[in-house]
């Protein structure tokens, strides 16, 4: 950083910058390690020899653990791109309307999840429902382990509850499935040949106001030899939404060939299971009792309002901690 040269090429000074703010969060929190391990052995110490310190041992251990177990939940985030910010996906499954409704209900739960770690997040790309809800939502989280955190929640996510769209007001079980993925460094060059894509743009669609474009602004890129499809409507003008959706593309597209590389597309693939009946990671009953469980770990909660909140951090703990493990079971069938 003291070289002169160091600031002609600021993309490249942001990245060292990033680098050097992750090492020194690192070496901060080791030397809280040291520091609290070393006052609570002196605490120890000074109560064997008699010293009135039994009131001030308490909070030492109290704090020495809670360090502990957040450098132990930071070793579990050791993939190559846990420390990257998150690209989240949202697809309404079966269930018509409601699932449309309930996959609108995630979005604003990893949104508020988002705000409670104060991660940036910005919804790029929005298709709403006829009648309710979202088809689907894109959002990128920006946060450090953003993506270790959100690739715990990838999987099918059901929703018991009495339908609101219901005139009978029956009990409707809906799905909508969450996938992420990491946003890979930009050094990182993918090509894509222009050739290769179909670029179409359309009317942004949203609640309306000045939400909403009265142009063709939106844009929506599929790549041709791949099939992947990606969008951006959340910009105001069509070339800052084309540049946020090859954004996401080149993500996609890395993403394909680090599977192809390392032989571990099926793996990532299998993970994208129908968004139906058999396949959930994790239920949200509403009626006839009230609970939400992850049937991969088994942890659940019986405050769903505060989860649907975005209050998940215990449960991707868990998910973390199975997973280091080796214990984490595949989704199942829940019972009815």
């Amino acid at each position: 950083m003291a070289d002169a040269n160091f600031w002609k090429d600021q993309k490249a000074a942001q990245r060292v910058l990033q680098r050097r703010k992750r090492i020194e969060g690192d070496l901060g929190l080791l030397k809280r390690l040291r520091s609290q391990e070393d006052d609570a052995r002196v605490l120890v110490d000074w109560l064997r020899a008699g010293e009135d310190v039994a009131a001030d041992l308490p909070p030492a251990l109290d704090a020495l653990g809670s360090t502990v177990e957040k450098a132990e939940l930071q070793k579990m985030l050791g993939g190559e791109h846990d420390r990257a910010n998150a690209i989240l996906t949202i697809n309404s499954g079966a269930g018509g309307t409601d699932s449309q409704d309930w996959a609108e209900m995630l979005l604003r739960m990893y949104l508020r999840w988002s705000e409670r770690r104060g991660f940036g997040c910005d919804v790029t790309d929005r298709q709403s429902g006829e009648e309710a809800g979202i088809k689907s939502a894109t959002v990128i989280v920006q946060g450090e382990y953003a993506f270790g955190y959100l690739a715990a929640e990838a999987g099918v996510h059901r929703l018991v509850r009495i339908s609101p769209f219901d005139s009978n007001a029956r009990r409707q079980t809906s799905f909508a499935s969450v996938f992420a993925w990491p946003e890979i460094d930009e050094a990182i060059q993918i090509d894509v040949q222009d050739k290769d894509l179909r670029v179409d743009t359309y009317r942004s669609s949203g609640a309306g106001g000045q939400h909403v474009n009265v142009t063709d602004s939106a844009v929506r890129i599929t790549h041709l030899p791949s099939g992947i499809v990606v969008s951006c409507q959340n910009e105001r003008s069509q070339i800052r939404n084309r540049e946020v959706a090859m954004k996401i593309l080149k993500v996609r597209l890395y993403e394909l060939e680090l599977g192809k590389r390392r032989e571990k597309l099926d793996a990532v693939e299998a993970s994208k299971k129908d968004i139906a009946f058999g396949s959930q990671i994790r239920s949200y009953v509403l009626h006839p009792y009230r609970m939400v469980k992850d049937h991969r770990t088994k942890h659940e909660s019986g405050n769903p309002d505060r989860v649907l909140d975005g209050d998940l951090d215990e449960f991707i703990k868990a998910t973390l901690v199975a997973k280091a493990k080796g214990t984490l079971a595949q989704a199942v069938e829940a019972d009815e």
